[in-house]
């Protein structure tokens, strides 16, 4: 027996390799079976051109045998084992692969599909284990050879006795320390719970003997006993439901696997599942829920899919697969073409998980249109709980999205109370009309009582409903679709009059210019500016903004933290109908009683307020207002 070093040499390789590339312990156990995994792949291949094989391909396994009281953890399988120079070479080089360099030998040959190609893997066993020995004899041969090592100082190989082809991994746990408790890689329902999570799709059976109390018959009155009986048990599923033909599978099937993975009462509201051969080959399994889970719209849900290679897990959740605007999404991805040995650093770069992200959102967006064009009543419901994730897809990022996402978007509007999509309304109004109307509010109700909403609707025009605090912000970003502009109905640019009555309102502003001035002056800083305006109709007054923050968009900037430090000021303007009867007591006072003028001034701005849905900033002296002026 020699003792070798590493060719890579140092033990500063092994830690970054460690502590960099996987970031929990558990997955030794993933990277250890895949290996089994590629050795059982390499000998069947063997066996469809080699008739001395001499072992049928249901007779593959994977076997996992613990120890507690010697603390050793086994991984046995009986694959195509390894000689000594095989031994010497794949695992005294760190980073060299035997399952690569199989591949590229028979990179021609159908139904080869080795997991493991970077060699990377087998070195995550010293995360878990101060001593790592692997007994292993090559098909075909009657030596057996052992490779043993402690980490980065090195490894020696000697001559060993196994009666089978195959290898056996045995790992020599750590004991606990303060930080960690290693004593958990021993327990065997933790080591079946970790086979199920990263490698319930391993195509081979992976067993292990389970022992479990069983209660025995004692006299009356005596205390119970039990006794240890032992089970040898299949710990995975072995084929993954994505893998299997659509017309294999049911309904159920689809819904009892979703809630069963992803814990949901529900059955989803639609259900994605396709395959893509070419520049990415990758099978796909994706959910839209009906419900959002109960943290979803909270800063601690992660969002992701499942991200597995070739069967076996990657990562739990995949941030970069799905963009923010579609994070409700739930489901995994398979792919051939991502390496098992990679970090979340290496994902982020890699161009074939970028271009399965871009697929993704294509799929996702097509089955959406489709609910939409052929489920309304399922695409309305859906859209009540995960709408406003769409809205914030098109005002983040700069508006990035947003010709992604408009066409998914509906509101409830003043026709018939239901919900519309931006093209069904602009394909249904009058063809003279330049803009699309939307007013703000919180409810559809409140909307129909702003002053402004007669006025439009007199006109025949429908609008919007905007109830929900992004949904302004989302049109804003759109600026406009199929040509027409968003116009918000409280916003001062809002004109419906004719040429003629743009020039008699004009007129009518530039003669009472004084008194509004007055007026103005004598409510204060809390606006703009005060004028006449024909958009009423039996309201005498209301407010309206100038510039490009409304009223709504003011109580929503204002709501969010840290906003009392730098609160936004919308511009409003004082609008008082020039048709209402009180015009012409305000111009009577103004020309009598300068003083009641300026309470009536005060008074008429306080119930536009109201009108509008703001509070009345002292409702004290408000209240006062309207006795005083009563009483008069």
């Amino acid at each position: 027996m020699r003792r070798k070093q590493f060719k890579s040499e140092s033990k500063k390789l092994m830690d970054m390799m460690i502590n960099s590339i996987y970031t929990h312990k558990e997955i030794f156990l993933r990277e250890l079976i895949s290996n089994a995994s590629d050795a059982l792949d390499k000998l069947y291949f063997k066996s469809l051109t080699d008739n001395n094989v001499g072992i049928a391909a249901e007779d593959f396994e994977i076997r996992i045998e613990l120890d507690k009281e010697n603390r050793t953890l086994k991984i046995i399988d009986n694959g195509c084992g390894m000689t000594e120079d095989e031994l010497d070479s794949n695992l005294g080089t760190i980073a060299k692969s035997g399952s690569f360099n199989f591949k590229q030998e028979n990179e021609k040959t159908e139904n080869v599909d080795i997991i493991g190609q970077f060699g990377v893997g087998f070195y995550s066993a010293f995360m878990v284990s101060d001593v790592v020995t692997v007994e292993s004899r090559a098909y075909g041969s009657d030596e057996a050879f052992c490779w043993k090592s402690e980490g980065a100082d090195g490894y020696t190989i000697e001559p060993c006795t196994k009666n089978d082809v195959g290898t056996v991994i045995t790992l020599h746990i750590k004991e606990n320390t303060e930080d960690e408790r290693y004593d958990e890689f021993l327990d065997q329902y933790r080591i079946s719970a970790l086979v199920k999570k990263y490698s319930d799709y391993i195509r081979h059976p992976i067993k292990m003997e389970f022992t479990t109390k069983e209660p025995v018959e004692t006299e009356e009155g005596k205390e119970p006993e039990y006794r240890d009986v032992t089970e040898l048990r299949t710990l995975n599923s072995m084929v993954p439901l994505w893998k299997k033909s659509k017309t294999e599978l049911k309904d159920e099937d689809y819904n009892n696997f979703y809630k069963e993975k992803f814990y949901d009462y529900n059955d989803p509201a639609r259900v994605i599942h396709y395959k893509t051969e070419g520049q990415a080959t990758y099978n796909a399994l994706l959910y839209i829920p009906k419900k959002p889970p109960f943290d979803y719209y909270t800063k601690e849900f992660e969002k992701g899919l499942q991200l597995y290679s070739k069967g076996v897990l990657i990562m739990e959740k995949c941030p970069d697969l799905l963009p923010d605007y579609f994070s409700f999404v739930k489901g995994l991805v398979d792919s051939e073409d991502l390496s098992l040995n990679i970090s979340r650093e290496m994902l982020q770069h890699d161009g074939q998980l970028k271009l399965i992200a871009k697929t993704l959102e294509k799929k996702i967006k097509g089955e959406l249109e489709k609910m939409l064009s052929g489920d309304r009543e399922a695409y309305e419901e859906f859209f009540k709980a995960f709408g406003i994730q769409l809205k914030f897809g098109i005002y983040n990022d700069y508006g990035m999205h947003k010709d992604t996402l408009k066409d998914l978007l509906i509101f409830r509007s003043s026709a018939e109370k239901k919900f519309v999509t931006l093209k069904e309304y602009t394909d249904r109004c009058p063809e003279a009309q330049e803009s699309i109307f939307y007013a703000c509010g919180e409810s559809d109700e409140r909307i129909e009582m702003l002053p402004q909403t007669d006025a439009v609707k007199e006109k025949g025009y429908e609008i919007l409903y905007l109830t929900e605090n992004v949904d302004e912000f989302a049109l804003k970003m759109l600026a406009e679709y199929a040509g027409k502009k968003f116009v918000n109905i409280c916003d001062d640019s809002l004109n419906l009059d004719s040429d003629d009555e743009k020039k008699a309102l004009e007129t009518e502003n530039e003669a009472s210019k004084d008194m509004l001035a007055a007026m103005k002056e004598s409510i204060g800083e809390k606006i703009s500016a005060v004028r006449f305006t024909n958009k009423l109709k039996k309201h005498p007054v209301c407010i309206t903004s100038e510039g490009g923050i409304s009223l709504e968009m003011e109580k929503t900037l204002n709501s969010m933290p840290g906003a009392s430090e730098n609160r936004v000021k919308a511009q409003l303007v004082l609008e008082i109908n020039a048709s209402h009867p009180i015009a012409e007591k305000l111009k009577k006072l103004y020309r009598e009683d300068k003083d009641t003028l300026a309470k009536y001034a005060k008074l008429l701005y306080g119930e536009a307020c109201l009108i509008g849905g703001t509070a009345v900033d002292d409702p004290v002296e408000h209240s006062n207002l309207v006795c005083e002026l009563m009483t008069k």
